[in-house]
């Protein structure tokens, strides 16, 4: 089936490379800046703004009561206050080395998390930070993650392709390849069925139906 990419509008830092979708806005994280923006879905307004602790981080998701961002170049996961930014916690990036983790998603009251430079993707227990599974990631650069309906979407950047994976096994049931002239896919998220993605060079956002 044909996939129609509709540009939507330009993130409002110059690096946005986390997103994550909920009720009221858009959540993004801005690897240049380190601060979190919340937009409307309509124009790319800003709600909120964020300071935070994080340095060049790459993947934010939303739990309802606290936002978790991935802090790469620290090679930390940061617990974030919502409402100021501040940081509640901190924990290791599992499969760390030079950097850490790009994209993260809460599912089920789990975190999950993409580490390039262990190429795995890791499912955390966050009330004592353990890991309860992993699932090879889909090549050497994963980026965004998307829960959807029981499959996890998962960005390949190096592939400019986004893979819809099996969680318990890894393996790749449906792709989606990013054609040029459109941006190289960084962060991810899923609304109402529809898959939107940033692309950290151009800061402009993309929905994918």
């Amino acid at each position: 089936m044909a996939k129609k990419f509709e540009f939507m509008f330009k993130a409002p830092g110059p690096q946005p490379n986390g997103m994550q979708a909920v009720s009221d806005g858009l959540w993004f994280l801005d690897q240049r800046t380190n601060q979190i923006f919340k937009v409307s879905f309509d124009d790319g307004s800003v709600l909120l703004t964020l300071e935070t602790e994080s340095d060049r981080g790459s993947g934010i998701t939303d739990t309802g009561s606290e936002l978790w961002a991935a802090s790469t170049y620290s090679r930390e996961i940061l617990k974030i206050n919502k409402n100021d930014g501040t940081t509640i916690a901190s924990y290791p990036t599992p499969g760390a080395e030079k950097t850490g983790a790009h994209g993260l998603e809460w599912v089920d009251g789990k975190l999950w998390m993409a580490v390039p430079p262990s190429q795995t993707i890791y499912q955390i227990e966050p009330s004592d930070y353990s890991i309860i599974h992993t699932i090879p990631a889909p090549g050497n650069r994963p980026h965004g993650l998307a829960w959807d309906d029981g499959y996890l979407w998962c960005v390949e950047s190096n592939h400019r392709t986004i893979y819809k994976l099996n969680p318990k096994t890894g393996e790749a049931v449906d792709k989606i390849e990013v054609p040029q002239p459109y941006p190289e896919p960084h962060g991810l998220t899923i609304r109402k069925g529809v898959l939107w993605y940033c692309d950290a060079g151009t800061a402009q956002i993309f929905t994918i139906t």
